[in-house]
């Protein structure tokens, strides 16, 4: 057995099911011991299109993504979904190969520090420089990747080392350094008040029974950000909805008026927290993002099991506050916001995969989660090209339908994949709201710097004769009634609907 064996060996035993990638020379080794594995390999049509389904994989299900490639232009087809993954904290496991060990470098074909660059773009980047290095890095990635999921974790792995047959291999135990020193401090603050206020992020998932549990018992409102969405139903009065830029009436009260705001697995990044409250508790289990006067560096779990709460009672004030946000021309013909509407309205328990762009505010502004990873969307990178490859991974990780909502630019980014989408047959109906143009560009440059539009029209082939080359159905829909109608039947994938919308303004954030 030699280590790219063993490596997918310890991949195997660690409940891995689904990896994506690309085979190449240099990490042919790990193709081959996969082709006899009984995981299963998604092959895409990009390297980036790869780590985004992983990261959709992630978003999905909570399972760690794995996506696999080779040495230069696979490893740099990688990093701006990495770096994607990265800004969201999603925990991946990023295989590259590499020339051999003495060829580091050197100018031989191929080569590139590729461990420097991810270093930028990951928790951590590991070079093993024999068999057994690999062995211990493999398996403290795992670890960390399922126990403290911060962001992803890059190794490079030299063919030569790769077909290594000699080396070590052992358990690992590891002990969480955490610092709760803060929690006698965060008790005391909790006692003394009257308006406490959760802040729900995605690091709060796993707890998300408990957390309702706790604020449904002692009253306390709860706000999510983005990526937080759903751990308590949107439908229920205790979920005040998104905190931040694009905060709810009650949510924005809330945070204003809040004596104690209990921070949970949050990054509290500008976009969440344009200001930084008084009297935060911020729990998260990476130091590095902690704010506030009384940050605590662990679980969230652990956190609510060392700290008790007591019955509130504001929660009924906050709620005489009208939470509706007024969106104009959701009855309008060929407005997005419309069409997104509707569409919604068609898929109201789907996981929707959105992108970058206009027509990702719409939908933010739209959906209504009842569980968490129904709405799928980088929201701290925004890449174009982000919604397609992220539903491959969703539909690998669950049976259920996935729903695109993408725009013409977008769609344009990685509609190689539709190749993907055909050849594993996966139930993804796709929207592409066209309206020639990259709309929010457009608003920038007419709204903060008084240009004309420039270099942002498309010329846009015709999508329902691109989708039918990859043999995939498709229609179009070129006004509200023929969406409705098309809405009206029952639509499974692979699907491509093409939605002739207009130009139309997205409402700005207003700090």
């Amino acid at each position: 057995m030699n280590v790219a064996d063993k490596i997918v060996k310890i991949l195997e035993e660690e409940g891995i099911e689904n990896v994506f990638g690309i085979p190449g020379d240099q990490i042919m080794p790990v193709y081959k011991a996969l082709s006899e594995s009984s995981i299963n390999h998604v092959l895409t049509r990009h390297e980036q299109a790869a780590a985004h389904a992983a990261d959709g994989y992630y978003r999905s299900s909570g399972k760690v993504g794995v996506c696999i490639g080779t040495a230069s232009p696979g490893a740099l087809n990688f990093t701006m979904a990495v770096a994607t993954a990265f800004k969201d904290n999603i925990p991946l496991l990023v295989l590259t190969g590499d020339n051999d060990l003495k060829y580091r470098g050197t100018d031989q074909f191929q080569s590139t520090p590729q461990v420097e660059i991810f270093k930028n773009i990951t928790k951590a980047s590991y070079n093993p420089l024999n068999g057994t290095e690999a062995m211990y890095v493999l398996r403290a990635a795992i670890y960390e990747l399922k126990t403290m999921p911060k962001g992803p974790i890059h190794i490079n792995l030299s063919k030569d080392v790769l077909l290594q047959e000699d080396f070590d291999d052992f358990e690992l135990c590891y002990l969480c350094e955490d610092d709760m020193s803060n929690i006698s401090k965060a008790q005391e603050l909790i006692d003394s008040s009257q308006r406490p206020l959760m802040i729900l992020g995605a690091g709060a998932i796993s707890q998300k029974d408990n957390i309702q549990m706790l604020a449904e018992m002692y009253q306390i409102p709860i706000t999510t950000t983005f990526h937080g969405k759903g751990i308590i139903s949107e439908d229920e009065d205790i979920n005040l909805g998104l905190v931040g830029i694009r905060a709810t009436p009650r949510a924005k009260y809330a945070i204003e008026n809040a004596d104690c705001v209990i921070a949970l697995g949050i990054k509290a990044s500008e976009r969440t927290l344009p200001v930084i409250p008084e009297n935060l508790i911020h729990v998260n289990l990476n130091k590095d993002v902690l704010i506030g006067d009384y940050p605590i560096h662990g679980k969230v779990e652990d956190f609510l099991l060392e700290i008790s709460f007591r019955k509130v009672d504001w929660l009924n004030e906050i709620l005489k506050i009208d939470n509706s946000i007024e969106i104009e021309g959701l009855d309008a013909d060929l407005k997005p916001q419309a069409a997104i509407k509707r569409i919604l309205e068609k898929f109201p328990e789907n996981i929707i995969a959105s992108d970058a762009g206009s027509h990702t505010t719409w939908t933010t502004l739209l959906k209504k989660s009842k569980k968490p990873g129904q709405l799928l969307f980088s929201g701290a990178m925004a890449p174009m090209g982000y919604g397609l490859p992220a539903a491959i991974g969703a539909a690998f990780a669950t049976s259920e339908r996935i729903v695109v909502i993408n725009g013409d630019g977008d769609f344009q980014m990685n509609l190689q994949e539709l190749a993907t989408i055909k050849e594993n047959d996966l139930d993804i109906v796709i929207f592409i709201l066209n309206n020639s143009e990259f709309g929010i560009i457009r608003q920038w440059e007419e709204t903060m710097y008084g240009m004309e539009p420039y270099q942002v029209k498309l010329n846009n082939p015709d999508f329902t004769k691109l989708a039918s080359s990859y043999g995939i159905d498709a229609i179009r829909a070129d006004n509200l009634e023929d969406l409705e109608l098309i809405l009206e039947k029952e639509l499974t994938g692979p699907l491509v609907v093409e939605v002739v919308v207009e130009s139309e303004d997205i409402p700005l954030p207003k700090h």
